[in-house]
Parts: C-alpha cells; structure tokens; sequence
C-alpha cells in the first residue's frame, strides 16, 4: 500500500466528561499565570494513549483488531485516578506539561505490557520508550521561557480531576488538520467478559 493510503492509528482509553472539565479548568488557570508560549491541548479530544501505532495499512489495521478481540476479554476493567502535574522530559527543557494517574497506575502499566507483547507477537514493533501513562495538558518549546512553571508544578502536586473506571480500549484514527488532529474511532474493545 502506497504512503498516501496509510492510516495513523492509536489505541487509548477514552476519559470521561467529567474529568475533562476538571482538566480544562486546570488549563484555564495554567493559562492565566504562565508565562510564556503553551499550545494547549484541547479537552474534548484528550485520551490515554496505550500504543501509537503510527501509519498503517488496512490490512494492519485488520491484524491490530484481530489481536485485540483476543486478548481485550482477558484483560479486566481498572479503576484509574486522574490527578497530580508535571512534564516530559524535566523542568530544565520542557516539552509536555501533563496530569498524571495516581491510581491505577500499576495496573494500566501491566497491561500495556500485556498489549504491546501480544502485538510484537502480532508483527508490530515494541515502543521502546517506558510506558509513562498521563493526559497531555499542553506542549512547549523547549527553547522557550516558560516563567512560573515550576511555581506552578508544586501548587498543583495535589490536583485531583476524578477518577473512573476503564472498561474498554478504542482504536482511533487520526487525521492531522491545519485546526489540529481529528480523531476518528475506528474500533472498540471491552476490557473483561
């Protein structure tokens, strides 16, 4: 399949209305008392990633949803916190300013192991980073003075935007705009029987 047909794909835990409003007030107040360039990310389309696929084909995208039918029933529902800040990769460069889970950070962590085996058994290559599961708050240049951040980071260590329960995975397509990604749910997965 040509480059032009290949589709960039991820699988993620969608986040509950709720928790998106706590996040986009955490936003807000951010917004008011940095200083500096941050191009926040919107609310509505933010999700916790599990696997970045990248581009794809169809007929990977196949493979991916034959692979996650069969494993998703074994996998259980996990109860996830929401809360906490900091960013990627330290405060001297940073590039992501993100909320973090407090709860349910062990579980998530084993199971995006348990995924991203059974998709390298799939064919698909391993992340080789360290799964570090957050919700993206906004990105930065490393290049640029961000005044205020640090202040920031440690009068909201004790953020908490809620918390709920993951009891399916959602394969999503994006399609980058000028406006910024479009996301498009391409299959679900229930997590448990």
């Amino acid at each position: 399949m040509s480059n032009d047909n290949a589709i960039r794909t991820f699988l993620a835990i969608e986040i509950p209305k709720e928790i998106l409003e706590q996040f986009e007030r955490l936003q807000y107040r951010l917004d008011r008392s940095l200083t500096g360039v941050v191009r926040w990310a919107k609310p509505g389309s933010t999700h916790l990633t599990l696997k970045f696929f990248g581009s794809v084909t169809e007929r990977d995208i196949r493979s991916i949803e034959d692979t996650l039918k069969a494993m998703s029933p074994a996998l259980g529902p996990i109860h996830i916190a929401v809360g906490t800040m900091g960013v990627f990769p330290n405060l001297s460069k940073p590039r992501v300013l993100w909320v973090g889970i407090t709860t349910g950070l062990k579980e998530l962590t084993a199971m995006q192991a348990q995924i991203e085996a059974a998709l390298e058994a799939a064919g698909f290559s391993r992340e080789e980073r360290a799964y570090r599961p957050h919700l993206t708050l906004g990105r930065m240049k490393a290049d640029r003075r961000i005044d205020g951040l640090e202040k920031a980071i440690e009068s909201h260590k004790d953020f908490a935007a809620g918390s709920f329960t993951a009891s399916e995975m959602i394969l999503f397509r994006s399609d980058l705009k000028p406006t910024g990604p479009v996301y498009t749910e391409l299959a679900k997965f229930k997590l448990g029987l």
